[in-house]
């Protein structure tokens, strides 16, 4: 059975052909009929438990674009807000014949246990704190593509850490990809333990930016955040906030990223935002075109090498 779960999971070669596969399939999103008939007859379930306009759309986008039918779950208003479990839920799509569940969840760990319940693949799109490794690969497609490269890229990963999923699947994946990450957040918006992850921290923005190829801005979650992790929102964006000045030390080449949504004027200003040099648009087309490329991989199967 294939899933993808954690970016952690990908060799450096799954991860590559998972690039590879996008860049074919972005040519076909250049075409004017932009379907391919690859996953007709299969059938894709987006299974959401949090709200994600951005992600939901993108992943349906990518199945209808291969001809997959694909049924919307929303757990807002379905039995599951009455107390069904993931257990049960899971149950009622093996038996709809899910050939792949792509799963969005508050807790960490729900895609993993959904794997073991369901025949299909499972696609992680989000769990609790823990990861998101489609957004991870687009934005390792978005850089490849501005940057030409990821081996050897300085990414500089910015912001609350601690509650971001984005985080953690950007430095599984960059790691094994040759990239060197480095975290930059006050101490209180890093995980514990984040000392064993294979990147390097610092606390100091200014120091950073420099040297970095790349700057990833993080939205910070306030709705996660039920402690006070910075004296306030003005101190924060002093700090760590991504605006004109600080923009003006990047190298020339340099790009900023953001996987949306944004805070603008908190974390990085409009002025940065809507730059030329910011990819922020530019991923959310990649993530279309990178989601048909999973998809593909794990339910077409034409092209060699598995995804775990």
């Amino acid at each position: 059975m294939k899933h993808l779960i954690s970016a952690g999971d990908l060799s450096r070669d799954d991860a590559l052909l998972i690039l590879d596969t996008a860049e074919e399939l972005a040519r076909v999103s250049e075409r004017s009929i932009k379907k391919l008939p690859t996953l007709r007859g299969r059938t894709v379930v987006n299974l959401f438990f949090e709200d994600s306009t951005r992600t939901r759309i993108s992943f349906e986008a990518a199945a209808k674009r291969l001809s997959a039918d694909v049924i919307n779950f929303s757990a807002k208003g379905s039995s599951v807000s009455k107390g069904e479990s993931l257990k049960d839920t899971a149950l009622t799509l093996e038996a709809m014949g899910a050939d792949a569940v792509v799963i969005r969840h508050s807790a960490s760990g729900a895609p993993h246990r959904l794997a073991t319940w369901v025949r299909g693949s499972v696609v992680n799109a989000g769990d609790g704190t823990h990861e998101h490794p489609t957004q991870a690969l687009l934005d390792a497609f978005s850089m490849r593509r501005r940057m030409g490269r990821l081996e050897g890229l300085k990414v500089a990963v910015v912001g609350d850490i601690l509650h971001s999923r984005v985080a953690r699947s950007n430095v599984l994946l960059l790691a094994s990809l040759g990239a060197e990450v480095t975290l930059v957040a006050p101490p209180t918006l890093l995980p514990v333990a984040v000392e064993n992850w294979p990147c390097l921290v610092s606390y100091d923005l200014d120091a950073v930016l420099p040297k970095s190829d790349v700057v990833m801005m993080l939205r910070v979650q306030l709705e996660r955040q039920n402690a006070a992790f910075f004296p306030s929102a003005r101190e924060y964006s002093r700090r760590y906030g991504l605006d004109r000045d600080r923009f003006a030390k990047l190298h020339d080449d340099a790009i900023v990223m953001h996987p949306g949504p944004m805070n603008r004027g908190m974390e990085i200003s409009a002025e940065v935002a809507d730059s030329p040099r910011s990819t922020i648009v530019e991923q959310v087309a990649n993530g279309v075109t990178v989601r048909m490329a999973v998809l593909y991989l794990l339910l077409g199967g034409a092209i060699g090498g598995e995804v775990q």
